[in-house]
């Protein structure tokens, strides 16, 4: 185990998470700070592509296993036109050579960080304070100081690098002054949760659908629990927000899915805003970004999350040859920027402004192109594995590994 002082990473999320066991796997020490009591259990990602089910296997028998055994696996997603009803399905055993897991794991992202901590709880090297909240850091040629607030007051923590997996307001960011380029949605998405059994009453209706409407775009998946609707809304102030999380409203664009006299049981309902963000740049000197914390997107393709876990991969890579093996750290860490950084751009929120764009088309024609074109796409296997190899991360994670 190392003897110096800890990598210090704020945030236990998901990227946070998975950065962590990395890093006590190679037994480094490695302090894991979380600003909430416990870990939160709220409705965010749910799903995880094939490329992130692969490096969770490889880091973590424990962990993949339990995420198999409680995830729900959709094999398939669909694209549908609500108006005319057509619908282009994806299979994705098509992609089976490419993949040990030709699947997306439906699983709430909390499972995946409360089989972390438990995972941790086996390194003497690894951390984890709840409670503990940075609010500012320092820096110099030596190591990082992490000035957190707690129940006691105030503390400062000794590092040898500080991570900023705490999410798209990230301290970290916002105290190395690093621009967050990109831009803010007019809309907000309302996402709502219920048991009501969708699969039974459409026909050959898969785990994850993206329904397309010149009126109303949404989107129904499946998570290991429950059904998950999202749709968009355009509320102008407080008041009208909370019109649009009232049983009024929320009833009414469930039952506009599939109408019936009883309400529909909701177990959680949100609002929130939507973001295309990628940092200017994913570290300086001994502080580094992952996750949301240096990118965020519309959750449209579940890119999100699975981004951030690749970042994170990615990065403990890094960390352990400047660590370990005594690697120039900011050769290191700028192939880091580079591989990480650049692909978010390139690929993440182009992708994920394309996937909103096939659905919220408000002319009749458009749509009907476009959903024409994912019908074609979808019945021509090369063109329906390419796709697949596109939309599962599969691609840009091979993409990303190239850049030297």
């Amino acid at each position: 185990m190392s003897n110096q002082s800890p990598v210090i990473i704020a945030g236990a999320g998901p990227s946070g998470g998975v950065l962590a066991l990395s890093l006590a796997k190679q037994g480094i020490s490695v302090l894991l700070l979380e600003k909430c009591d416990k870990l939160p259990v709220d409705l965010r990602a749910s799903t995880f592509h094939p490329p992130s089910l692969e490096m969770i296997a490889d880091l973590d028998e424990g962990v993949i296993g339990k995420m198999l055994e409680r995830g729900l696996r959709a094999d398939r997603y669909q694209y549908r036109d609500r108006a005319t009803g057509e619908v282009a399905t994806f299979d994705m055993s098509m992609i089976e050579e490419d993949t040990r897991f030709p699947f997306r794991l439906q699983l709430e992202q909390y499972e995946l960080t409360g089989f972390i901590c438990e995972a941790l709880k086996e390194y003497a090297c690894a951390e984890v304070r709840f409670g503990c909240e940075l609010v500012d850091y320092e820096q110099d040629n030596g190591g990082v100081t992490a000035v957190v607030r707690t129940a006691q007051g105030e503390q400062r923590l000794a590092g040898s690098y500080l991570i900023g997996a705490e999410g798209a307001r990230s301290v970290v960011r916002k105290r190395s002054e690093i621009g967050y380029s990109g831009f803010t949605y007019d809309e907000k998405f309302l996402v709502v949760s219920t048991s009501f059994p969708f699969e039974e009453v459409f026909e050959d209706f898969s785990y994850v659908n993206y329904v397309s409407d010149p009126e109303e775009w949404c989107v129904i998946l499946r998570t290991d629990k429950l059904w998950r609707v999202l749709v968009p809304v355009f509320p102008a102030n407080e008041a009208e927000e909370n019109y649009y999380l009232s049983d009024e409203f929320v009833q009414s664009r469930l039952k506009r899915l599939h109408p019936r006299e009883e309400d529909y049981d909701v177990h959680h309902r949100s609002i929130y805003a939507v973001n295309q963000r990628v940092a200017e740049t994913y570290y300086q000197g001994r502080a580094l970004l992952v996750g949301d914390a240096c990118h965020i997107n519309n959750p449209l393709g579940g890119m999100g999350m699975n981004g951030g876990l690749h970042d994170a991969f990615n990065l403990a890579e890094k960390l352990q040859k400047v660590i370990q093996e005594g690697a120039d750290a900011d050769a290191a860490f700028s192939l880091y920027d580079r591989q990480r950084r650049e692909l978010a751009v390139q690929f993440v929120q182009r992708h994920t402004i394309e996937n909103k764009k096939l659905m919220e088309a408000r002319d009749p024609n458009i749509q009907r192109k476009r959903q024409q074109m994912l019908m074609e796409t979808a019945a021509d296997p090369d063109k329906a594995k390419a796709f697949l190899l596109e939309r599962s991360m599969i691609n840009c994670v091979r993409d990303s590994l190239a850049v030297q």
